[in-house]
């Protein structure tokens, strides 16, 4: 979802596009376990509004479509954004025809300005080498007052730290991309948007998924929302909700 001359965007893009060639499940297209994105989907449903009927909705990375059949099934106009022509011929064969779906490059996005009521990112930002491109892009295409979620890895978790510390000791180059919360909050707010919301969101490892529910719970979700440090060095992900300025 990048310029494709960066390694790192290259060397991701080769990896996706494997992923979705080798599997027919939406989670395997869209390179993520079962769990995983099952965990994700459920936590976007749990904090995120409908849309209102008729609205346009844009979703960067949409992998094989799952976010933008709910937001169909609520009543949108969706869009559907992919660099992967394998994913979109997939997610064409499982989504309604009222969603269109494009080929395209998050950094360079194929329409005007002021063009969406809101936008899904997800899964995106861990491809790329920087965030500030793909943010500034879809501030660009939403109308004043549109609403932004958007993810990103926490690279601030123990866990992060840990797994791109034994790489490097090895030799290998990244696997991901993880992104500083503070800093993916900056960067939104330089590209036009407010009331930036951080939701820390945590997985357990497929090996260890009978804490998942745990991990859920009202007193976890509270803890990881106020106990200082808690969300920024255990969660998996964060996912941000922003809204362009008038």
């Amino acid at each position: 979802m990048s310029d494709e001359r960066d390694p790192f965007a290259r060397r991701w893009r080769v990896r996706f596009e494997s992923f979705a060639a080798a599997r027919d499940d939406d989670a395997g297209i869209a390179g993520w376990s079962t769990s995983g994105l099952a965990t994700r989907f459920r936590f976007f449903r749990r904090l995120c509004d409908p849309p209102a009927p008729g609205s346009r909705w844009l979703d960067v990375g949409c992998g094989a479509g799952t976010y933008s059949a709910w937001l169909a099934e609520a009543g949108a106009e969706v869009t559907g954004l992919d660099y992967s022509l394998v994913t979109l011929r997939k997610a064409r064969t499982r989504l309604p025809a009222s969603i269109r779906l494009c080929a395209g490059d998050a950094t360079r996005l194929p329409f005007a300005d002021g063009t969406f009521d809101g936008a899904l990112c997800f899964g995106v930002l861990q491809a790329v080498s920087a965030s500030d491109g793909v943010v500034r892009e879809i501030a660009r295409v939403l109308k004043p007052g549109a609403t932004l979620w958007i993810d990103a890895l926490n690279g601030t978790a123990l866990h992060a730290r840990t797994r791109e510390w034994r790489r490097r000791l090895a030799g290998k180059p990244p696997h991901l991309r993880y992104e500083s919360a503070r800093r993916l909050a900056r960067e939104l707010r330089a590209a036009g948007l407010r009331d930036v919301r951080r939701h820390w969101l945590p997985i357990a490892p497929s090996r260890l998924q009978a804490l998942q529910p745990w991990l859920e719970t009202a007193a976890a979700r509270a803890a990881f929302a106020t106990v200082l440090g808690a969300g920024a060095l255990a969660a998996h992900s964060v996912l941000m909700r922003a809204t362009k300025r008038a």
